[in-house]
């Protein structure tokens, strides 16, 4: 088929005149009639009009001939997605200025496009904004690091073996050694950590202090109830109190991420026993649980899977999440299993991390998952920290910063001080420094500090200081639920209410 009869073809489907046609693309009628008799041949830019308009490729309309331009042309429509019915987290583009700050964080050379990402960021959802995030992404895989850059972070297990700095905890002589109530302890100090943090998750502390003094909870010493929210309250704040799950108004634990990815933790160990591998996770994760209940990363990670990405391409491709904290609230259940060896925690964790998760992000699931190990044979948290830190990078940007926790709390810098600086270091109010795994780590590490192993006292300053609240809930809970179960005799073989209340009341009285 020439150019001339595709032309005319196009045309007379269209249902156009060639006066019609002619005006269409702002030419003369006997410019037309050339054309289709094939005695003249539009110039390239005017090939490239009349292509997009009719939604046919230039090839097809001018280069090519036979059955396929015929198919195609007899088939115009253009179909692609409605974008704007497109979660924000399963289009790249719509991070941006996540991936920008990610980037720079990791020390990459990109800062030149600062200008482009920000940008681009502010186009509408549209398959042009996501052929340019494409051409961004490309830009970030291949980015030189920048010259002078101080941090060695691998994600490889090896390689980050290769980097600890090593540490050996002393273990408590006391220490008891029934491992099932520990571990109860630490589930239990998970779910009311969780649910502590779960009522006022994604608020931001220009809001959540003012009401904490208006519910005269502050500092924080009890969990927010729904009986103390009048109409006023809910009219002064944005934050969407009335929505959210409280102490008060519930009959057991709400679902939540932060505790569905313990349960399925024990369900992928009992499928593929103790040597599971990444892959072996990705296909669980499509087993067992519908999109909707993946989140950022493991969204990202989620979705590469059905497209054919494995680990750990799963965790690289198009994931501006990946130092965030997903694969840090994933990890406590390897921690459960392998009491008194973090090393084979960690590295449990980073087989669930390496999904998902790159550098940080990886560190913060095996800083936790050693943590809980090393806290079923002592309750000195200061120690418990240590451990965690020797099985990641010593050159890490994790490492650092919760070591600066560490000699804060050791300088007698008071405690808010300590939780002011982690403010300054990273920006609540952004997303990526609400939900990255470094600033979320020193949350954990400040509040076990600081708490001096009080529960109340320590989930509460987690959740009061704003940032991740029920990831850092849950965590710090679990850690000090398995290091100091047995101060609470007794409950342990009852109900997640009956230790609840108990929690609570320990919180009221300080």
């Amino acid at each position: 088929m020439t150019i001339g009869r595709a032309i005319h073809k196009l045309r007379t489907d269209a249902n156009l005149s060639q006066e019609q046609f002619a005006e269409l693309f702002n030419i003369s009628q006997q410019s037309v009639q050339k054309w289709e008799t094939d005695s003249a041949t539009p110039e390239l830019g005017k090939l490239i009009k009349i292509a997009k308009h009719f939604g046919v490729s230039l090839d097809a309309l001018g280069l090519g001939n036979g059955l396929r331009i015929a198919e195609e042309l007899r088939n115009t429509k253009v179909i692609e997605p409605q974008y704007q019915n497109i979660d924000d987290g399963e289009l790249y583009s719509s991070y941006l200025i996540t991936e920008y700050t990610q980037a720079v964080a990791e020390g990459l050379d990109i800062e030149a496009y600062d200008e482009l990402f920000r940008a681009v960021s502010h186009m509408p959802k549209s398959e042009i904004k996501e052929k340019i995030g494409d051409l961004l992404f490309s830009l970030v895989l291949g980015a030189r690091q920048k010259s002078g850059y101080k941090y060695n972070e691998p994600s490889d297990l090896a390689s980050i073996k290769e980097l600890r700095a090593g540490y050996s905890y002393r273990r408590n002589s006391a220490a008891e050694k029934d491992t099932e109530k520990k571990i109860t302890g630490a589930w239990y100090g998970r779910i009311c950590g969780c649910l502590l943090g779960k009522a006022i998750e994604c608020i931001k502390t220009d809001e959540l202090i003012p009401f904490l003094k208006e519910t005269d909870n502050y500092p924080m010493h009890r969990y927010i109830y729904k009986s103390e929210l009048t109409d006023e309250i809910l009219h002064r704040y944005k934050y969407p109190f009335a929505i959210r799950d409280f102490a008060d108004a519930i009959d057991g634990m709400p679902i939540d991420d932060d505790t569905n990815y313990t349960v399925l933790a024990q369900e992928i160990i009992e499928k593929y026993g103790r040597d599971f591998t990444p892959c072996d996770i990705s296909r669980a994760w499509l087993d067992y649980q519908p999109k909707n209940a993946y989140w950022t990363a493991e969204r990202v990670a989620f979705c590469n899977f059905i497209k054919g990405y494995a680990p750990p391409e799963s965790a690289i491709y198009k994931n501006p999440f990946r130092e965030w904290i997903g694969a840090q609230i994933r990890a406590d259940y390897f921690g459960y299993i392998n009491p008194g060896n973090p090393e084979l925690a960690a590295e449990m964790a980073w087989r669930d991390a390496s999904i998902s998760h790159t550098k940080n992000g990886i560190y913060g699931a095996m800083f936790v998952s050693a943590m809980l190990a090393t806290a079923a044979e002592t309750d000195d948290f200061e120690e418990i920290i240590r451990s965690g830190l020797a099985q990641i990078p010593h050159t890490s940007r994790l490492y650092e910063s919760v070591t600066e926790i560490l000699q804060c709390y050791k300088n007698g810098v008071c405690q808010e001080n300590a939780f002011e600086n982690i403010h300054k270091k990273y920006d609540e109010y952004s997303d990526h420094g609400w939900c990255y795994a470094i600033s979320n780590s020193m949350v954990v590490a400040a509040a076990l500090l600081y708490g001096n192993g009080d529960y109340g006292k320590s989930i509460c300053m987690a959740a009061q200081t704003g940032f991740d609240t029920d990831c850092n809930g849950a965590t710090v809970g679990s850690i000090i639920g398995m290091a100091r179960y047995r101060r609470y005799p007794g409950l342990l073989d009852g109900t997640d209410k009956r230790y609840l209340a108990h929690l609570d009341t320990r919180a009221r009285n300080g």
